[in-house]
């Protein structure tokens, strides 16, 4: 079930912040922007505690955004403060999520990333600065539209190189900028 109480609250405000100082402010991913200038992103916070739970608010969530005006919501963050703290069982979950959009016939019209605090890509060191391009505030779902990815990829000619501009952005910021960013 989405939560609208003052834990969700928050947890949607620390996400929002989030996406504005890290993902926007450091240009990790420059197509956020401009949906989070026009009020496109959804902030759905989850009362799920286990993978069931999640399981069931994912679904509910993408049927909600593939049903949607994308001028209303062009993409959602299903934010998890109460389950899958573990980034393994976290990572694994992706597969749950994959085979989900399988079951609602979803495939090509949606897709789900993920971060994680914990977030850690294969064949790294936790501690990695690398790894922050992925780290959020609290495991979270990142229900995207593929119509907009390609709409988005056409207008920017060279996505292929926002991973590597990405680790340089945050090799040159450093674990102790990345702290501090967060705690502005």
């Amino acid at each position: 079930m989405i939560l609208e109480d003052e834990s969700a609250r928050q947890a949607a405000a620390d996400t929002q912040r989030w996406v504005e100082m890290a993902v926007i402010g450091l240009n990790l991913c420059p197509f956020a922007k401009a949906v989070q200038i026009k009020g496109q992103v959804r902030y759905a916070v989850s009362d799920a505690v286990d993978e069931e739970g999640v399981l069931a608010d994912l679904e509910d969530e993408l049927m909600l955004i593939a049903e949607a005006d994308p001028e209303a919501i062009d993409t959602t963050l299903l934010i998890l403060p109460e389950a899958l703290h573990d980034f393994y069982d976290f990572n694994e979950f992706g597969e749950l999520s994959d085979r989900l959009l399988k079951r609602m016939r979803l495939v090509g019209e949606l897709q789900v990333a993920t971060f994680h605090p914990a977030f850690q890509f294969a064949d790294t060191d936790p501690d990695d600065v690398g790894n922050y391009t992925n780290r959020s505030p609290y495991p979270t779902l990142h229900i995207l539209r593929e119509a907009s990815i390609d709409r988005a990829v056409e207008a920017f000619p060279e996505a292929e190189t926002i991973y590597e501009k990405n680790i340089e952005t945050l090799e040159s910021l450093g674990i102790e900028g990345w702290r501090k960013l967060m705690q502005q």
